[in-house]
């Protein structure tokens, strides 16, 4: 089959619930994507509300209560939102790479690979009777004379000790108290099933990740897995490999990607998009491909995604930023010509989306667009 990245694309962002968006519980949402960035919580509540017809304000941090949805560290070690079923699987393999084990933290920590399973022991123990901020866990831990030397670490709030316990199943984030985080027992979402052997993490991620991102390339699977969890090259080739004739190749303008076999005939059918969406920064519409993939973020703009700028986003391709000021959203068009436009940039389908982003923040809004 031959495609051209236009059509590819709308393909994709029919995929990921942008044209059209979908409807779709916020669980749903979550897993379709595998993981949304949540480093800042009206970031991550907007990338789902985006992709939902209708949402309201804090289903979110419901659903989070509710248990549908986890937050944790996983991605480069960056707080992400996952259904607990995918946590098992992206979990399973951020932990399979043991980086606690390496002579560099044993030698920071003072913690020799046997002293994890009762520390591990001692976290959980202490979160038997309910979330605790993370004085509370770093205090309650350290009462014990034999982690009293992790008191700084437990207190570095860039969490490089917390997240071996994340990525183990030991812990996730829990409900805020005020303005602080809290940390809860994973093993009481009842939809916590623990980790995943790491092959079938594996082969899970990787269909997974082409039900949402393909076409897609090894590379990307490297960027998501290897780069993402610390998947190692080889076992990610064999994962690819063990889809077997689920997977099929493409030529997307002359570039060789590959599909699961059964998206094929509607990905053939698919028709290029001029549909425009306002994204919060480090969507997981440009970091599931990464960056540096230029049919999704022109080389010109990567730095500004980078940044950690909102985006605007035009059949799927970054064409320019936009952010909140006082009740207008600023627009700054970064592109050329609009595709399959006569506009240098489309005003009209610029203010429809933000007459959307209005009613989605329940404010009222105006776009100013600026070349």
């Amino acid at each position: 089959m031959v495609l051209d990245w236009p059509r590819a694309l709308a393909w994709r962002l029919e995929r990921q619930l942008l044209a059209p968006v979908g409807s779709g519980s916020v669980a749903s949402v979550v897993h379709r994507l595998g993981a949304v960035p949540a480093q800042r919580d009206s970031a991550a509540e907007l990338a789902v509300r985006t992709r939902r017809v209708e949402s309201h304000p804090g289903e979110v941090a419901r659903a989070l209560v509710d248990g549908e949805i986890i937050k944790t560290f996983a991605f480069r070690g960056a707080t992400h939102l996952m259904t607990p079923e995918d946590g098992g699987a992206f979990l399973a393999l951020r932990a399979s790479s043991r980086m606690w084990e390496l002579p560099s933290w044993q030698s920071f920590y003072g913690l020799a690979p046997a002293d994890w399973p009762p520390l591990r022991e001692a976290v959980r123990g202490a979160l038997c009777d309910g979330p605790l901020t993370w004085d509370e866990l770093g205090a309650a831990v350290t009462a014990t004379p034999r982690y009293r030397h992790l008191a700084a670490a437990f207190a570095d709030r860039g969490a490089t000790l917390l997240k071996p316990f994340a990525w183990q199943g030991d812990m996730s984030f829990g409900p805020p108290r005020g303005t602080k985080v809290t940390f809860q027992r994973l093993d009481g979402n009842p939809r916590w099933a623990g980790l995943l052997d790491t092959d079938e993490a594996g082969r899970r991620a990787v269909e997974g990740y082409f039900r949402a991102y393909d076409p897609a390339t090894p590379d990307h699977l490297q960027y998501w897995l290897g780069s993402g969890l610390g998947a190692a090259r080889k076992r990610i080739r064999s994962w690819i490999a063990d889809l077997g004739d689920r997977l099929v190749e493409v030529d997307v303008d002359s570039e060789r990607a590959v599909v699961l076999r059964e998206d094929l005939e509607d990905l053939g059918s698919a028709r290029a998009t001029t549909a425009i969406r306002l994204l919060p920064a480090h969507d997981q519409w440009v970091l599931g491909p990464g960056t540096a993939d230029p049919h999704v973020v022109p080389p010109g703009l990567r730095t500004h995604v980078s940044r950690g700028a909102n985006l605007l986003v035009v059949g799927g391709v970054v064409s320019g930023t936009w952010s909140l000021q006082g009740d207008r959203v600023v627009v700054t068009w970064l592109a050329g010509p609009a595709r399959g436009s006569k506009q240098a940039v489309p005003t009209q389908e610029v203010a429809d989306e933000v007459a959307r982003l209005a009613t989605i923040l329940d404010r009222s809004l105006r776009p100013h667009i600026q070349t």
